[in-house]
């Protein structure tokens, strides 16, 4: 059975995201959907962009990904097909796809524009390639060459032998904080001191140590943790990091090693 995702910001109070999906099964009723997420904030593609990242790998291989969000700007996007990390990509060309993988896509086209104008052209231009590639069809015939998707730059790490220096690029749901420093940095560097000693800096706070799980902590108490993603977390037991520790996206975190 194909497995279709979607992702959106169309939120779940109009029937968008219902007729995005009647588009696709009346095009293959076969074709399984996986919702990813439609509670993106309009124009938010750095949310898209970690929502996806975060979960496209644990599909199967060939999983074609619906995402129908759109950067704030005043240049349309070409609607684009992409085959990147042995996985398919339909969407708007907002800069998104290049925060989810440094690899070059094997294959990009734009996509045909239908004959007939539309004003919902995430459900009869989109949701239509993505059934189509869903069920077989050969990517190349959906449209042509389109040379070089728009490349965005996300917040980077700066690492040293002493110091990592990362950013909260998240806060989910549950207030938790999630930064983009992974935890191969971190191990790496760590071996290199050789004395396994650190000090973490999250805002005024000063922490020295990494849990293995949320359990190690008891309510109230702040832990730090490498998720499933591979990146450090930050949260309070049975609580809102975000709001006791008063720090939001975009907030500095700092790892400072010692021999």
């Amino acid at each position: 059975m194909a497995i279709l995702t979607f992702l959106s910001d169309f939120g779940q109070s109009d029937h968008y995201v219902g007729a995005v999906k009647a588009k696709v099964l009346s095009i293959n009723p076969g074709i399984q959907i996986v919702d990813l997420s439609h509670d993106i904030a309009p124009y938010d593609i750095g949310h898209g962009a970690y929502i996806l990242d975060s979960v496209f790998r644990d599909f199967p291989t060939g999983t074609v990904h619906l995402v129908c969000l759109s950067a704030e700007g005043k240049k349309p996007e070409p609607a684009v097909a992409v085959r990147l990390e042995d996985q398919y990509f339909v969407g708007k060309d907002s800069g998104l796809f290049s925060l989810i993988s440094d690899r070059k896509p094997d294959i990009a086209v734009e996509l045909t524009v239908p004959q007939l104008p539309s004003t919902f052209m995430e459900k009869d231009q989109l949701a239509a390639a993505a059934a189509k590639l869903a069920s077989g069809d050969n990517m190349h015939e959906m449209g042509s060459p389109y040379p070089e998707l728009q490349r965005l730059i996300g917040r980077q790490v700066k690492a040293n032998k002493k110091r990592i220096v990362g950013h909260v690029i998240r806060v989910d749901h549950y207030g938790n904080l999630i930064t983009n420093i992974p935890k191969t940095d971190f191990d790496s560097i760590l071996k290199i001191n050789n004395s396994g000693r650190f000090e973490i800096k999250v805002g005024r706070e000063k922490l020295r140590k990494v849990h293995q799980s949320f359990d190690e902590t008891d309510g109230g108490e702040i832990y730090l943790l490498f998720n499933s993603t591979g990146t450090l977390q930050i949260g309070i037991k049975n609580g809102k990091a975000t709001e006791l520790l008063g720090l939001r996206h975009d907030a500095p975190i700092i790892i400072d090693f010692t021999e």
